[in-house]
């Protein structure tokens, strides 16, 4: 194993449940009330991925692309700020530098927030490259953001790298493409249902990772 690429919001910092908060409002200002627990379900999708599960192809078309205009707008002025991260991230990515291996982010995110979390985390020196889904022509679960990451790492083939996310739609994105990945449970999603997706590994989050470090496929 040579690389190791993150998904960010839920798995390195605590951001999921702003973002919930953040659709719920965007949804309210277009004239929809959509139940929190369905738009909890949907979280870890980029916006071309989101918005289209709660949308008819009509409204798509009316104000699909300014309703993620404006969840990006509103989770920049109220919620970004609240943005924590989780514990040990830093340490986390020490130990996988101090391995030899490289480390990429691949996020689902906008690229204004993905550098936000990076600042946030202090991981700048430690990550060889980012991508972001303004980057890609599609977000997770479709699998652009990690052939991305994957080229920016060398080219590296899936089966020389790894994924770590919290939603089943990074496992989903990466098992299209025949990567693994590891699953954290900091981001709400259920044990069963990320391990019925196809995640490799489980751990409770970063910290509980780099605990278990020698014991994970990281060590690989």
């Amino acid at each position: 194993m040579r690389a190791a690429i993150f998904d960010l919001d839920g798995t390195l910092v605590d951001s999921n449940e702003l973002h919930v908060q953040a659709w719920q409002e965007t949804f309210r200002h277009f004239g929809k009330e959509i139940p929190v627990e369905r738009l909890r379900e949907q979280i870890g999708k980029g916006g071309d991925q989101y918005l289209p599960v709660f949308l008819t192809e009509q409204e798509m078309r009316e104000f699909g692309k300014e309703a993620d205009e404006y969840r990006g707008a509103i989770f920049k002025k109220k919620y970004l700020s609240q943005v924590r991260p989780f514990p040990r991230v830093h340490e986390l990515f020490e130990r996988i530098r101090s391995d030899g291996k490289k480390i990429a982010l691949a996020s689902s995110g906008k690229e204004d927030e993905v550098e936000r979390y990076q600042k946030l985390l202090g991981i700048e020196a430690l990550v060889d490259s980012r991508t972001t889904a303004d980057q890609v022509a599609h977000s997770k679960p479709k699998p652009d953001v990690f052939i991305a990451a994957l080229r920016t790492l060398g080219r590296l083939a899936p089966e020389d790298a790894i994924a770590i996310g919290d939603t089943p739609y990074d496992i989903e994105a990466a098992k299209k493409i025949d990567l693994s990945t590891i699953a954290l449970l900091c981001g709400g999603f259920r044990e069963d249902i990320l391990r019925q997706e196809g995640a490799c590994a489980i751990f409770r989050d970063p910290a509980d990772l780099l605990d278990k470090y020698y014991q994970s496929p990281l060590a690989g």
